[in-house]
């Protein structure tokens, strides 16, 4: 009986290191040839310039407008989603134990698996058709209706992994209500930190709803009422173009967009890491 105890214990450990080489081998994949393409394609004028023309012969430009259109995107719409989304996370977690947030929870896990498409017609229908025009603002609002369930969902998940022993003992201690619940917050920051970073590796890296809502602008910004570049459109548009410089430049997006990503990670991680608070 103890042999073959053992026997399965080998056999789970092997089969669950299978499964993890099975699944890094696509990742991996993905990132050699996206570094190895995209990285070549990288120099000063990629950051500054704007795009080339098509053509075989054509060289130079580069996407520094779409570099600077997801920035303001994404950093627009995570202003507009985080606070939203933490604190809906806060109440369904803290304050929800009722029909309300029980209905806020179930909202909130429908539209984790929206299409992203339904969520560019939408804004369109409510924001670009009564302004008359693609803008960054719509898209911006559109991205951030994509984050909030995101947040919402992992807030609040965070929470419940804090011990109930905090809560007991800073209600003991006659603490007020909210300041427990800052306590309970700081004590699940890093795994609110992890759902923001989803919700944002999610959002910068869509293409569907920003097509109804922003359109895009080969030029730089211009303003929150006008179009405006982004990455994810280029790498859809160039990659398929047949055109060598366009082509090219697709690889390069592709590996800032992942860079950028992989920046985002490292802060995030490096800002939340501390102790745990305690009463």
């Amino acid at each position: 009986m103890k042999f073959s105890r053992y026997i399965a214990d080998k056999v789970f450990i092997w089969l669950s290191f299978v499964c993890v080489i099975a699944a890094m081998v696509p990742l991996a994949s993905i990132l050699y040839y996206v570094t190895v393409n995209g990285i070549s394609a990288i120099n000063w004028d990629f950051f500054t310039q704007l795009p080339p023309p098509p053509g075989f012969q054509v060289s130079g430009g580069g996407l520094g407008n779409a570099i600077q259109g997801t920035l303001i995107l994404v950093g627009l719409a995570a202003a507009i989603g985080i606070p939203i989304g933490v604190f809906s996370g806060v109440y369904i977690s803290e304050y929800g134990n009722n029909f309300y947030g029980r209905t806020v929870r179930l909202l909130g896990d429908v539209l984790v698996g929206n299409p992203s498409i339904v969520v560019g017609v939408l804004l369109y229908v409510l924001i670009v058709i009564p302004e008359h025009g693609f803008s960054v603002k719509a898209g911006s609002v559109a991205l951030a209706v994509m984050m909030i369930p995101i947040i919402s969902a992992t807030t609040s998940e965070a929470l419940k992994l804090v011990p109930n022993s905090i809560r007991e003992a800073s209600v003991a201690l006659g603490v007020k209500r909210w300041r427990t619940v800052l306590l309970v917050v700081n004590n699940a920051k890093t795994g609110i930190a992890t759902g923001v970073l989803l919700a944002t590796a999610r959002v910068m890296g869509e293409t569907a709803p920003l097509i109804y809502t922003v359109a895009v602008n080969n030029f730089w910004y211009s303003g929150l009422s006008a179009p405006v570049g982004y990455l994810t459109y280029y790498i859809w548009n160039y990659a398929t173009s047949g055109f060598q410089n366009w082509t090219s430049l697709a690889w390069g997006a592709a590996f800032i967009l992942i860079v950028m990503i992989l920046v985002i990670n490292i802060a995030v991680r490096t800002l939340t890491r501390g102790r745990q608070v305690r009463v």
